[in-house]
């Protein structure tokens, strides 16, 4: 049996052998079923399937090495007005 304790905030540490058993590692996200075994109530863990976002920051070259803040933001639409860009 894997005890495993909460926080105040309600997270959990899951143990390292419980994470090479199912194979998760960091960033990895769990199903929890609920199910009736032997008419008694239980809570099933599984890894989730992963979900594909090929799209995922596929834009990302595109701001590498500009500023993100507000007023550059503004700027950056003001100049690509201005060029007719948009």
């Amino acid at each position: 049996m894997i005890l495993i304790r909460l926080t105040a905030k309600r997270q959990a540490t899951l143990p390292k052998r419980l994470c090479d058993e199912m194979s998760l590692r960091p960033g990895d996200a769990l199903v929890v079923d609920e199910a009736v075994i032997d008419g008694r109530r239980v809570w099933l863990l599984s890894p989730a399937d992963q979900i594909e976002t090929p799209w995922f920051a596929s834009l990302k070259r595109y701001g590498k090495g500009k500023r993100h803040d507000m007023q550059s933001v503004r700027d950056s639409i003001v100049k690509a007005r201005r060029d007719r860009r948009i």
